[in-house]
């Protein structure tokens, strides 16, 4: 979701139906729900401005993703509104946030999400439905037949909902191993048909939306994940399992990251009769020669109808202290963005979707190339709610960390700690946390770690050390182990 346990994007749905006529024009039937429509496809018009305006010269959208504490930032939405036209809820439509309780669904913090994004013109994708983080809490009591039922019912209550209202929807995240088998999880323990059940549930339940299966590590066409995923996806389209796209959520970190064979990996998953796109891509100090690669990859193959990146600005990315966005810290755009809008101006391919890029052969022999994203799933993003309980208050001198369980899930769980510092600016700070015996730190963000196990310290990143009087600054991490054994001895020192 950059998610450990983790977290995609697809193209146009039954609200906007796109009608090929003349030169590639398309002509756009907008349903009476409003939903925001992409822009008709113009190669011969002069290049594109802003991303959004590049991309929908080709028919495709330059997306991005927004958390509910993002709509008091004008700064955020500025260029959001003049950017993007795709949006991503990330984390106000995952499961533990849309059913706290059986039955009971919760869908305010995710509408207001919606209901900006669609004000501004843009289209939108749900992201997640089925996934073995972010679960509701109830579903760690159920196994087997109910934990089985528990989604099905959950997919039907979020689906209704939205009903007509979104351009995709990923029905099921991060359900395979690096190996390439499935992963070992709760919802995988009803069954191996589960994915296929999500899907069909998934495509009863809403007959017009793109249904979408997203993961991370599948950039590479060799790797085991990307071929086990591919080997789903082909089964599915052979046995009319309703599946529609592909979402490569494209984490790339360090400085050569970028497989050589990515254009390969789409073109083939296209050629399996499915769409793909890139869905949740941030790289490691917003890498010039990576995002052109990656952009111009998705713009050479016809059924990649659209890139999003996981944030705008280095500052609302999971990953801030990589700085892995287009955007610096002060809305500027970096260099890496004028290598995505040039990358874009140049597509000269036809509308997504329109052509199909002949098969291709999966490779015989077994994956030699490493992951393009660390092995440990990072988490699609942090968590943007407050904690349920205000942090307390600064004390002369010092600073204090309160902790919050945000989500828990069979063999780990998300937890999030807020700093706040006391009555006189600090230059740095330093949480230090006692974890319960057999269990370890996965990954953390907005900060990082000495040690993973047992005594724990988590120092500041380079950009949210400095804090004012009573300002406060929050950082997450996930944690494998077997129990959900909330953090001891808690404690934070200023530098």
């Amino acid at each position: 979701m950059n998610d450990v346990p983790a977290p995609s994007k697809r193209r146009t749905r039954s609200g906007a139906r796109l009608l090929l006529g003349g030169a590639c024009a398309l002509a756009i039937t907008v349903s009476s729900m409003a939903v925001a429509t992409l822009a008709h496809a113009d190669l011969s018009g002069p290049p594109g401005t802003t991303l959004k305006a590049a991309a929908e010269r080709s028919g495709r959208y330059f997306g991005t993703a927004m958390g509910a504490d993002r709509l008091n930032d004008s700064g955020f939405l500025n260029i959001a509104n003049r950017e993007f036209d795709m949006m991503t809820a990330v984390n106000e439509m995952k499961p533990d946030a849309t059913e706290p309780n059986p039955g009971q669904f919760d869908f305010r913090r995710g509408d207001a999400i919606y209901d900006w994004a669609t004000q501004h013109g843009m289209r939108f994708r749900g992201h997640t439905l089925a996934w073995h983080a972010q679960q509701p809490k109830f579903w760690a009591g159920l196994s087997g037949s109910a934990l089985r039922s528990a989604m099905i019912s959950h997919i039907n209550g979020v689906m209704a909902h939205y009903k007509g209202k979104f351009a995709y929807w990923d029905v099921v995240n991060e359900a395979y191993a690096e190996n390439g088998s499935r992963r070992s999880s709760n919802l995988q323990s009803t069954g191996n048909d589960w994915i296929e059940v999500a899907f069909r549930t998934a495509r009863a339940a809403d007959p017009s939306v793109k249904l979408c299966y997203n993961d991370y590590n599948i950039e590479n066409w060799t790797y085991g994940k990307t071929q086990g995923v591919y080997n789903l996806i082909k089964d599915f389209k052979a046995r009319g399992v309703p599946v529609d796209c592909v979402g490569l959520q494209t984490h790339f970190t360090g400085g050569s990251s970028l497989p050589g064979n990515f254009q390969q990996t789409l073109s083939s998953f296209a050629a399996l009769g499915v769409d793909v796109a890139l869905t949740e891509a941030d790289v490691t100090n917003a890498s010039t020669s990576q995002y052109q690669g990656l952009t111009q990859a998705c713009m050479n193959v016809p059924r990649c109808v659209g890139i999003t990146t996981w944030g705008i600005r280095d500052s609302d990315s999971w990953r801030g202290n990589e700085n892995p966005l287009l955007f610096d810290r002060n809305s500027n755009p970096k260099p890496a963005y004028t290598s995505v809008l040039n990358a874009l101006n140049a597509a000269s391919t036809t509308v997504p979707g329109t052509t199909t890029p002949p098969p291709t052969t999966p490779p015989t022999t077994p994956p030699t190339t490493p992951p393009t994203t660390p092995p440990t799933t990072p988490p699609t993003t942090p968590p943007t709610t407050p904690p349920t309980t205000p942090p307390p208050t600064g004390q002369p001198g010092g600073c204090t960390a309160a902790y919050r369980m945000v989500s828990m899930w069979n063999g780990g769980f998300q937890g999030e700690l807020t700093v706040t510092n006391g009555t006189t600016a600090i230059s740095g700070w330093t949480v230090q946390l006692t974890l319960a015996g057999g269990q370890t730190i996965a990954n953390v963000w907005n900060g990082s770690n000495t040690g993973n196990s047992g005594a724990v310290s988590i120092r500041n990143a380079a950009y949210n050390g400095a804090l004012g009087a009573n300002a406060s600054t929050t950082l997450g991490f996930l944690v494998n182990g077997s129990s959900n054994t909330a953090p001891s001895n808690i404690s934070c020192t200023p530098a």
